[in-house]
């Protein structure tokens, strides 16, 4: 993945004699500064990927989860088919690149994870605590849906689905399967009449869903008993992360290979499938028709910023963390838009592989598309597995289909637990808890499944679905907003412009610089007010949710808001100065040790001698003998990895 390097014209020695330069080594094809050509731009106390590639992979898979297959599809259709690309594609330009390339960079100049960069202004340390917050609540939801993933993999393994048919002793005489001989002596009426009566079908998927797998109770405060297969089957998705995170990003940087790309396999073997059956082109047009009048709704542009935002991971702590461990002078850049166009590409691939199946499932019922569409875990465990059992050789596709959910799904949760594990490492950040990171791993998956236990009782759907509307909505949107406005206003624009073309070799292009001062904010700003516009109280198909159950989904929104203003008064107060003021701007100045992690980058403005304070957060890596040389060299021009040389002491 790594772009074609020029080699700059370099100035000879400073004592006129000449010098052979050979080939460019492997850190100043990362984008390494030549004039530092000796460093190894690695740290040997935190640790790096890899190879840039395992960053990628492991971005894609953290940005492209189950969102992308079970929400997009959706949403497309609802709003306007073909129409909703447009607005979709604008906000990734406007919002979701730019926010995208400002959490990369952030992490991976300071090579800290969410709570250590916010050396940069310390009374802004609360959004790191509320990313922290944030990831902890998606974590222990997110594995509970995986695991319902792998419980439906499991039975899936058998010569007849188990939600195929109508004869089980699960399902009630509504039940009318569309492959059941004996639907007429069971409900009393033809499949056909059914479906036009004002009476609602049951499909065997859905029963099997609610009064099986579920065992659903009738309210959120009824928890009912612990569902042992899915206790089980939460237990082994937090072993298999466990062991894909065993030795941080060394471990999980390998395992991305298979995670990240197999999904993809998956879709396209679904994807020739759906679009030789009967009925696919029927859907695909549902899915795809615009309708331009909506173009105008605003409820349409809403939909399609919240949709960036949310399916890009931004705010979650996820991108900050995976970047820190990148090379200084990795093109962070490049990586952002590969990144992120990838993730938007997924959704609408995705979106073909979704209603070609729908769309034969329509035309099998003789119903139109909209009666069979459907969106989150309805569309994932219900509607996709009943149009499964229409194909031939059924149990292999829902195998596929499954195995492709538990990737999506476990990708974006391996960043999850890693974002909480670096956070505490990197707060302590001690020998001791280095080298037993593992342990640290280990103590939080233990937390999650234990935390997730409740989830799978009775009543665990409920608060599944409560925690996924609450948790971890507007407070993300408010999150990522006070981050722009810290790091563009309260740090300085120039500074951190500066602090990327120190790191990248180029400032950032102007488009990026407009967007993160003003077009980015304002986009955030505009989700935030039709969050709050759009709101409508929660429920589960025909359950609503209690007023005291919707207070807790505020109270979970609250919980990573509130760390935010409780820090910055901690802060304020802790900081030296006689009247306010003074103890605000102390507050909110970059602390001694905020810029790159190892001792050898920290050149300019970050070279002033180190005290012993700021000695212990750096690390210092063993130079080679031609460093000697480094402080004339860091007057010489910088080369980014896209081959072109500034100036360190350029303006913008």
């Amino acid at each position: 993945m790594k772009l074609g390097t020029h080699q700059a014209i370099q100035p000879g020695p400073p004592d006129g004699s000449c010098e052979q330069r050979g080939p460019l080594g492997p850190s100043q094809q990362n984008g390494a500064v030549p004039g530092e050509r000796g460093k190894q731009d690695k740290s040997v106390k935190r640790g790096n990927w890899g190879n840039q590639i395992e960053f990628v992979l492991t971005s894609v898979g953290y940005a492209v989860g189950l969102g992308n297959v079970w929400r997009f599809p959706y949403l497309c259709y609802r709003n306007g088919g073909g129409a909703f690309m447009f607005p979709y594609f604008i906000m990734l330009v406007f919002c979701g690149i730019p926010l995208f390339f400002m959490e990369l960079s952030f992490g991976q100049f300071a090579s800290q994870g969410c709570l250590g960069v916010w050396r940069v202004s310390p009374m802004f340390k609360g959004v790191g605590y509320g990313m922290m917050v944030v990831s902890t609540y998606i974590g222990i939801y997110y594995n509970v849906v995986i695991c319902i993933a792998f419980y439906y993999f499991f039975v899936s393994m058998t010569r007849v689905l188990p939600w195929t048919y109508c004869s089980n002793p699960w399902n009630t005489p509504d039940c009318a399967g569309v492959l059941d001989g004996n639907i007429s002596s069971r409900a009393a009426l033809n499949l056909t009449h059914l479906l036009n009566t004002t009476q609602k079908r049951t499909s065997p998927s859905e029963e099997y869903w609610r009064r099986y797998v579920l065992q659903l109770s009738d309210d959120i405060g009824n928890l009912g008993e612990v569902r042992l297969p899915l206790l089980g089957c939460l237990g082994v998705s937090w072993v298999v992360v466990f062991l894909c995170l065993i030795k941080g990003v060394k471990s999980s940087g390998k395992v991305v290979y298979f995670t990240a790309t197999f999904p993809y396999v998956v879709l396209t073997i679904l994807f020739v499938r759906g679009i030789t059956l009967e009925g696919a082109v029927t859907g695909i047009m549902y899915y795809l028709t615009p309708q331009w009048d909506k173009i105008l709704n605003a409820k349409v542009w809403g939909d399609a910023a919240s949709q960036i935002f949310y399916s890009l991971g931004c705010a979650w702590g996820g991108l900050i963390t995976m970047a820190s461990y990148n090379k200084f002078h990795n093109n962070c850049y490049r990586d952002s838009i590969i990144i992120s166009i990838t993730n938007c590409a997924t959704s609408v691939y995705a979106g073909f592989v979704i209603f070609s199946i729908l769309g034969f499932m329509a035309n099998h019922l003789g119903v139109d598309v909209s009666k069979v569409a459907d969106h989150g875990p309805g569309l994932a465990f219900v509607a996709y597995p009943e149009a499964l059992t229409l194909l031939p050789i059924s149990p292999l596709w829902s195998i596929l289909f499954f195995f492709m959910l538990i990737l999506l799904g476990l990708g974006t949760q391996f960043c999850l637990l890693e974002t909480l594990v670096t956070a505490i490492v990197d707060e302590v950040g001690n020998e001791w808890i280095i080298r037993r990171k593992t342990f640290v791993t280990l103590g939080v998956a233990v937390a999650g499944f234990l935390l997730g236990v409740p989830l799978t009782t009775q009543a665990g759907i409920y608060w599944l679905l409560l925690m996924d509307n609450y948790a971890a909505s507007f407070s993300l949107v408010i999150i990522s907003c006070i981050m722009c406005v810290a790091i563009m206003y309260i740090y300085g624009h120039r500074n951190y412009f500066k602090d990327i073309e120190m790191m990248l070799g180029f400032p950032p292009p102007i488009f990026f610089q407009i967007c993160w001062r003003f077009i980015s904010p304002a986009i955030i700003f505009f989700i935030l007010i039709f969050t709050v516009i759009q709101y409508r109280p929660i429920s589960y198909n025909e359950y609503v949710y209690p007023t005291w159950a919707i207070s807790i989904g505020f109270l979970m929104a609250l919980s990573s808001v509130i760390c935010i203003p409780i820090y910055a008064i901690y802060k304020v107060c802790r900081s030296e100065g006689d009247t306010l003021l003074e103890r605000l701007k102390n507050a909110t100045k970059a602390s001694k040790d905020w810029g790159p992690a190892l001792a050898e980058h920290r050149s300019g403005r970050y070279a002033p001698a180190f005290s012993p304070s700021t000695e212990s957060h750096l690390e210092v890596q063993p130079l080679q003998p031609e460093k000697g040389q480094s402080e004339a060299a860091a007057a010489s021009p910088m080369q980014g990895s896209n081959g072109s040389a500034h100036s360190q002491d350029s303006r913008l």
